[in-house]
This record gives C-alpha cells, structure tokens and sequence, in this order.
C-alpha cells in the first residue's frame, strides 16, 4: 500500500472510532430521544469499520469489491442523510455522523468517500488488472 493509502486507512480508521464512540454513547444514553439519529450514527460506524478493513486487504481476493461496497454505500449514505437532515429537520432530533453532510466533522464523511473511490479506481489489485487483461 502507498503512502496515500496508508493515509486513507487512518483517516477512515479515525472515523470508525469516532462513529463508534458517538453511537455507542448515544445509544446507551439517550437513545429514546433520537432513534433514527441514533441508528444512523451506528450504522456508519459499522460502515467506517468495514470500509478500513476493505481497504487494508483491499489486494486479497474479494475485498476490493467490498470496499467498493462499503464506500459507494458510505457516500450514499452521506448524500441522502445530509438532504433528509436539511429538508426534513423533524427526521432528525439530534445530529448523526452523516446529518448535514457531516458537519460536525468537518465535512470529512462527505469528502472522505470521493478520495476511497479515487484510490480505488486508481490502485486496482494486481489480480483485478491481470483478469481485465486476460479478457480483453
């Protein structure tokens, strides 16, 4: 892995425990007053988690694809909570990791999947790149 991959892998790494953190106080917390938030909030965790994982041993069989997944799920996932938490503020009581874009992270959950994608679109494992020349 390069160095900006490297750096990729810290910065979701920061983020799982970040997500994980917040959730998990949350939920223990105050739950009751803003499931859905709440719920969000784990869920990127979970996704931050195996987003890192995927990258790590993105150069294994399989995990390039899940970290496709994770990723493209991730930014999805940010877009549709960041308009929803915008347009439909009643949806969300209480801040998630994704609520506006992630603003209380700096925007770095709206960012942060556009540089895993580019990373992966640019460092294909070399098994990936063997396969695509093989059938073409």
């Amino acid at each position: 892995m390069t160095g900006i991959g490297r750096v990729l892998v810290i910065v979701y790494a920061v983020m799982a425990l970040a997500a994980t953190g917040r959730s998990f106080v949350q939920i223990v917390r105050k739950f009751d007053e803003a499931p859905l938030a709440y719920t969000l909030s784990a869920i990127a965790a979970g996704v931050y988690i195996l987003a890192t994982l995927a990258l790590v041993l993105a150069g294994r069989r399989g995990w390039y694809t899940v970290a496709w997944v994770a990723i493209v799920f991730e930014l999805v996932g940010v877009l549709v909570v960041g308009v929803l938490s915008l347009a439909v503020p009643e949806l969300f009581q209480h801040d998630s990791v994704w609520s506006v874009f992630g603003r209380g992270y700096l925007f770095i959950p709206l960012v942060l999947p556009m540089f895993g994608i580019w990373w992966l679109r640019t460092h294909r494992p070399v098994e990936a790149v063997r396969t695509a020349e093989v059938t073409a």
